[in-house]
């Protein structure tokens, strides 16, 4: 199955164009690789995804089959992670905090 559907079927991302979208700006890891969204899933694989304020990373259990009907959330994915990312940003000094 490919990445953009297996990200849409797995509710990872909500829509398949939003999962194109990520993919073609490299904001998708697929075994430590960026990731195209023609790309084909497979078990075992870790899939990581590069939101601009957090992570996602699960791991693929199964994929199911074009002529399998879709196989439930649970039996796909495992291991999901959500990590914030820290702000690196300092803080900005008003003029008048310098006297």
């Amino acid at each position: 199955m490919r990445l953009d559907k297996f990200l849409k079927v797995t509710r990872l991302i909500k829509r398949r164009t939003i999962a194109n979208a990520l993919c073609d700006c490299g904001g998708v890891v697929l075994d430590n690789k960026i990731a195209k969204a023609s790309t084909e899933v497979k078990t075992g694989q870790k899939i990581t995804l590069l939101f601009g304020n957090r992570t996602i990373t699960a791991t693929v259990i199964g994929v199911p089959s074009a002529t399998q009907k879709i196989m439930a959330i649970d039996a796909m994915i495992a291991d999901v992670v959500t990590t914030p990312v820290p702000r690196n940003t300092p803080q900005a000094q008003h003029p008048s905090d310098d006297e």
